[in-house]
């Protein structure tokens, strides 16, 4: 499918969802125009990016690469082919100093607990099975149903607390229900008595927390968006680096955007286009939009918020502690929620076989005491919480940087689905050619596969000049071309009970 006209698209964010929309856009649509404008100044991939220093890569945040869709599949060998390796994975939990399987394995955790927390578990999940809450109404009841309260305190309570910094009792049944897909003690001891197989045929019934191989580049995510941007170079498109994005004016029907960015001295620049893709935070964009958006759409765009993200890299003498992709830490004592190992992730993303590098995550808020605190201060602190564990000896830490990363997370706090709606409803009615994609972009915790699915459906939908697919029934778990999808030839509406819309983690109100 090409288009009889030629189009002009800026693409708000370089990260996976722009990248994507840039990159089928040049391959697909003979003489269009695209421009991708990102406002970091070194890198693209956004939270998908992958940080250089000292010739050490790390990430930001894990990000596996394996996908229900075989279109996304296929897109990244077109992007990357032989430099994705395939990798073991393995995650594991850090209670009391010892190191227990995740996804859970019943044999496993009651082992290495001991006989007496052992039966204590048991019995709580007996307990449970025998008095189940009918209706899970959070995250804490969700679990203890599935689980037993004693493994919920001891494996679930700590580390989610710490990265939404609220309450289990604050959030969503729904986030449960798709982050641990299902799962329960009695399928924990039933997938150890038979082991799921992972062939590229088996996908699709996999349930994702059960995964166990994925792709990954040879060093790091940020080297498949590197390709896509200098693809999408290639084919005639521009891949701006530093431009932070001020402006989007609408010039009324049939005459397109006005898009002004402005770099880090303070020029700006001003492009033309018939539409405009944004992966921007949906609560950022508010305030740009000219004409203004109603008061009203303003209140509910201001009133959106998120959870920030730093990891501090540490430079290490290898003591091969741990082979784990990462490591999550349920000890209360200590701030760091999880830790990367760079080595497991790919060999190559460390340079001297002698070094590794682990990624300490802390969840915060920003302006917070954690986000404020010098780099100094973190890396000082990092390494303490380091030995605390017992992971490392204070004359094995070499060296240490700080990456912040920003609206990492949405929240979904009381609420937000109704102003998210809102706004989304009243942007597509007045301005029809700003297409919101990914997951700042849309305000919806999207997976990497899940917003390259939203730009490559708002691809589709540009390239017919109507609305094809409804973007939005992208979503965490949902086959992607399943559940309200609107017919590409047809143009009926598809309904598909199968689908589950709200998979995210949603503040509930106390009842």
């Amino acid at each position: 499918m090409a288009l009889l006209k030629k189009v002009s698209v800026v693409c708000i964010g370089a990260g996976p969802a722009g990248l994507t929309a840039g990159y089928l856009l040049t391959r697909d649509c003979q003489g269009a125009r695209v421009t991708v404008l990102e406002q970091d100044e070194s890198y693209v991939g956004g939270i998908s990016r992958t940080v250089l220093y000292k010739g050490f890569c790390f990430d930001i945040g894990g990000h596996r690469f394996f996908s229900k869709s075989m279109e996304i599949e296929c897109l990244w060998d077109e992007l990357l082919g032989e430099d994705f390796l395939l990798r073991p994975r393995k995650s594991r939990i850090l209670y009391r100093g010892k190191l227990f399987d995740y996804p859970l394995r019943a044999f496993d955790a009651l082992g290495k607990l001991g006989i007496a927390e052992a039966l204590r578990c048991i019995l709580s999940y007996l307990s449970a099975c025998l008095r189940p809450t009918k209706k899970p109404m959070n995250f804490e009841e969700w679990v203890t149903r599935h689980f037993g309260r004693r493994l919920f305190e001891i494996f679930f309570k700590t580390y989610t607390e710490k990265v939404w910094g609220m309450k289990c009792t604050e959030i969503s049944a729904d986030w449960a229900a798709q982050r641990i897909k299902g799962l329960s003690l009695f399928k924990a001891i039933w997938h150890a008595l038979r082991p799921q197989a992972m062939t590229m045929g088996e996908r699709q019934g996999t349930i994702k927390t059960l995964v166990t191989q994925f792709r990954y580049p040879r060093r790091g995510p940020g080297m498949l968006w590197a390709a896509a941007a200098d693809r999408i170079r290639q084919k005639g498109g521009e891949v701006l680096l530093g431009q932070r994005v001020v402006e989007l004016k609408d010039c009324g029907p049939g005459m397109g955007w006005e898009v002004t960015s402005r770099d880090g001295e303070g020029q700006e620049r001003k492009f033309q286009c018939d539409h405009v893709i944004s992966s921007m935070p949906l609560r950022s964009l508010g305030l740009i939009v000219q004409p203004a958006l109603p008061e009203t759409i303003l209140q509910c765009t201001n009133s959106l918020s998120y959870r920030d993200f730093l990891v501090v890299a540490l430079i290490v003498r290898e003591r091969h502690r741990f082979d784990d992709n990462w490591i999550y830490i349920h000890d209360p004592g200590v701030k760091v929620g999880r830790i990367q190992n760079f080595k497991s992730w790919s060999p190559d993303m460390v340079p001297d076989p002698a070094l590794n590098c682990y990624g300490m995550e802390y969840f915060c808020f920003e302006g917070d005491g954690l986000w404020t605190a010098t780099d100094a201060e973190l890396v000082d602190l990092a390494a303490r919480e380091l030995i605390q564990l017992g992971l490392a000896l204070p004359d094995e830490i070499v060296d240490g940087t700080v990456v912040r990363q920003p609206k990492a997370y949405p929240i979904y706090d009381e609420g937000y689905e109704s102003r998210v709606n809102l706004i989304r409803k009243h942007l597509e009615a007045v301005h029809p050619s700003l297409h919101l994609v990914g997951r700042n972009g849309m305000h919806k915790y999207n997976n990497q596969d899940h917003a390259m699915m939203t730009a490559m459906l708002t691809v589709k939908n540009i390239m017919a000049e109507k609305q094809l697919f409804d973007v939005w029934q992208v979503n965490q778990d949902a086959e992607y071309q399943e559940g309200n999808f609107l017919h590409e030839k047809t143009g009926d509406l598809l309904q598909d009970k199968k689908v589950e819309e709200r998979h995210v983690p949603e503040k509930v109100s106390s009842r």
